[in-house]
């Protein structure tokens, strides 16, 4: 009888092999999919974030909901989606490689590392967030350069080009990365304490009130998952609280991809260096 080694490579995969390559696909496109819906549910207000960062000279003076009334008017419904498409080509990976990655260096820090519980799963998230964010970088400059354009100053007629003026007028493919080391030290506090948050929120709800906030796992019915609507409150939570820690840096971040083409940053520079003890 031939023994497993002697088998050729048209062999059948083992069940759990199987199962494996079954898992992270579907990990890959649920963290995708799932990205794509939520970014393009707040895509209006993901706009008006930015144009508010940066100053805008169309609507600094104006208020969130002022400028949510603002831009209809002015660019039309569609201008609430501006940038939206460069938005969606890079949530997908985005998503995708955070949703893996963060399986992934739980398990490593775990096994490695010995380390578990709360802390391992903050290391985790602000791992996976720091790897997402390293490798679409260049989507989210691309995106936020088309968001901050009004109607009638365009100076990127799409993602194409503005990829091509980035890279032509801004000093090759370094330029893609502007406000990389504000995202990296936002992202760590933010992904990190966004999974931990929601990790204990999930752990107290399945142990406090199992019946109440939990239903059984499709596929291990003897394992105990959150109920969807539970699962999305609770995602919203960890948002929230992640996101109000790590917001300061995401100004920054903003204004430093911008700086080419704000109208005052050079201003702002020659005011900034005299002051400066270098």
């Amino acid at each position: 009888m031939a023994s497993p080694a002697a088998a050729g490579p048209g062999a059948a995969l083992p069940p759990g092999a199987a199962h494996r390559d079954f898992y992270w696909l579907r990990s890959f496109i649920a963290g995708g999919v799932a990205g794509c819906c939520a970014k393009t549910t707040t895509a209006p207000l993901d706009r008006v974030k930015i144009l508010l960062q940066a100053h805008n000279h169309h609507y600094k003076h104006l208020g969130v909901f002022s400028t949510l009334c603002a831009v209809p008017r002015k660019e039309g419904y569609l201008g609430l989606y501006k940038g939206n498409g460069a938005m969606m080509i890079r949530i997908f990976p985005y998503g995708a490689i955070q949703f893996m990655a963060f399986d992934q260096y739980k398990k490593v820090i775990k096994k490695q590392l010995g380390i578990s519980g709360h802390v391992h799963r903050l290391m985790a998230g602000s791992m996976a967030g720091i790897t997402a964010v390293i490798c679409t970088y260049p989507l989210d400059m691309v995106r936020v350069r088309l968001a901050f354009q009004v109607k009638g100053e365009h100076k990127y007629m799409g993602i194409i080009h503005a990829f091509k003026m980035i890279y032509t007028k801004e000093g090759g493919f370094s330029g893609f990365y502007r406000g990389l080391m504000p995202t990296i030290v936002g992202m760590a506090p933010y992904a990190g304490f966004s999974f931990f948050t929601f990790g204990t929120l999930k752990s107290i709800g399945l142990s406090q009130a199992p019946n109440l906030l939990g239903r059984p796992s499709l596929d291990n019915p003897d394992v105990l998952v959150l109920k969807t609507h539970v699962n999305l409150l609770c995602g919203g939570i960890a948002g929230a609280i992640a996101q109000t820690i790590s917001y300061p840096l995401d100004v920054t971040r903003r204004r430093m991809q911008l700086g080419a083409v704000l109208p005052d940053s050079e201003k702002c520079l020659l005011w900034l260096l005299p002051h400066m003890n270098l």
